[in-house]
């Protein structure tokens, strides 16, 4: 096989256009919003997944900083690697990120991430929330929320059960990262950027491991128009189901107030396709309704109000 020169062009932005995500993807709002928070003095590790797939083709890439991809599960466990090797060259300028969606966080990449934690490295991981393996064909994850359809979950008619669509409640990761005793844990959602950007540049400069967990709206797999992902991402925010988060030490610090009168989880489900059979009969109406507690239970356990 003949090698391949690859020239390097003049990078302009830490997260060029020009990749392969869908048209109006909410994952790679949040992503630019990161990257621009970072700076150049950074080292990504990625995990398996659409953020990897959309902007890394070989033998291009969109990112105008050091980046790595190895496996779907070790991202974190590359990264603690990499923090190794600059702790051992005496580097204490460069940062380190792991980076990873639902599957790789929640569930493939969860033993090594809790590792990572354990050590109390100095690395900062981010978790794309798109609820879903987007990237294989919308099967559901440990993050995939009551009631939404996927390939792996979905809904209809069987001949002794009415689907509804997935039996579980979404895994409280943000929970899972404050039993590890990290110092920093925020959440946030593609609505936001600027709150994005806010909060990856507070993670930077706290000393020891850091987790920030942002909902990532996905256009194919959440069945939205590709101008919805901002729309809906605020939307999960302030109907109490994904509110914008902020622990120090593990207390919580920040929480954002959800606007008067409180926006109702319908209005959040029904402009999504996958949960689009919970609007046709009064079954699809019960679930609505739990989904609404759930919410409810938020704004008190946050003190959204």
């Amino acid at each position: 096989m003949k090698n391949k020169t690859i020239t390097k062009s003049k990078i302009t932005k830490p997260l060029s256009p020009g990749h392969r995500a869908c048209a109006g993807c909410g994952q790679m709002i949040a992503a630019r919003a990161v990257a621009e928070a970072l700076g150049p003095d950074v080292i990504i590790a990625n995990a398996t997944g659409c953020l990897e797939v959309t902007t890394t083709p070989y033998p291009e890439s969109s990112w105008g900083m050091p980046w790595i991809h190895s496996l779907f599960e070790n991202a974190s466990a590359v990264a603690s690697g990499i923090s190794a090797a600059l702790k051992q060259k005496g580097d204490k300028k460069t940062k380190v990120v792991a980076q990873g969606g639902d599957g790789g966080t929640f569930d493939i990449g969860l033993g090594l991430i809790s590792g990572m934690w354990e050590r109390g490295e100095n690395i900062l991981y981010i978790c794309y929330d798109t609820e879903a393996y987007s990237n294989t064909g919308i099967q559901a994850s440990g993050a995939t929320p009551w009631a939404a359809s996927t390939t792996t979950t979905p809904a209809g008619s069987g001949p002794t059960i009415d689907a509804i669509g997935s039996h579980q409640r979404k895994k409280d990761m943000i929970a899972i990262a404050l039993a590890h005793g990290l110092k920093y844990v925020a959440e946030s959602t593609s609505g936001f950027p600027e709150d994005i950007a806010r909060k990856v540049k507070k993670a930077l400069t706290i000393e020891g491991p850091s987790y920030i967990q942002i909902l990532t709206p996905c256009i194919p797999g959440w069945n939205i128009d590709s101008s919805q992902a901002i729309k809906v991402g605020k939307l999960a925010a302030q109907t109490g189901l994904y509110p914008l988060l902020e622990y120090e030490n593990g207390q919580l610090i920040n929480a954002s107030k959800i606007s008067q009168p409180q926006t109702k989880v319908e209005e959040y489900l029904k402009v999504q396709g996958r949960f689009k059979h919970l609007f046709s009969d009064k079954k699809g109406k019960e679930q609505i309704d739990y989904i609404q507690k759930l919410a409810d239970q938020n704004i008190v356990k946050y003190n959204l109000k």
